[in-house]
């Protein structure tokens, strides 16, 4: 659907990153209720582990941010770590680049349409929303292995 009028504004960019950023401090509590090795080989019904998620996650965000600054699309590795705290050292990196390429993302920019990855063409706000999605869903299952763990996962309203 053609975007009709970008000079309205439900939430700023700002806001946007609280609010992703808000999804990640959840998704890092997920990853740490997790033990090392269940991290690495926990899976139920073909699903991968929650390491490799929470990988593909980390592979996708900062380098989309990348390609929204400077054109440089590609992806993050996805090999995971050997043990959890890598991961979080890995997330915590993540997060603090999220936030200097966020800062550098022109406001024009969000309406443009990008051709992320080589592949996903749509509006840049678009694709940083695929982004954020992508994570709650994986989020999603990770809580499902948690539970099927005997473990409460945390909170998913609690994004401070």
């Amino acid at each position: 659907m053609p975007i009709q009028d970008t000079t309205a504004s439900v939430i700023t960019p700002e806001q946007l990153l609280e609010h992703w950023q808000g999804h990640r401090r959840v998704t890092r509590r997920a990853i740490e209720a997790f033990s090392d090795v269940q991290l690495r080989n926990f899976s139920l019904g073909g699903m991968r582990p929650f390491g490799e998620m929470a990988m593909e996650v980390i592979s996708m965000a900062v380098p989309c941010l990348r390609g929204l600054v400077n054109g440089d699309w590609t992806m993050g590795t996805r090999d995971v770590p050997p043990t959890k705290s890598e991961l979080l050292a890995l997330w915590d990196e993540a997060t603090e680049e999220i936030n200097t390429l966020w800062a550098q993302v022109p406001a024009q920019k969000w309406q443009e349409n990008v051709m992320a990855f080589g592949q996903y063409a749509g509006p840049a706000f678009q694709t940083i929303l695929y982004v954020i999605d992508n994570e709650i869903h994986h989020r999603g299952q990770g809580f499902v292995y948690l539970r099927a763990l005997g473990i409460e996962p945390p909170a998913f309203y609690d994004r401070s």
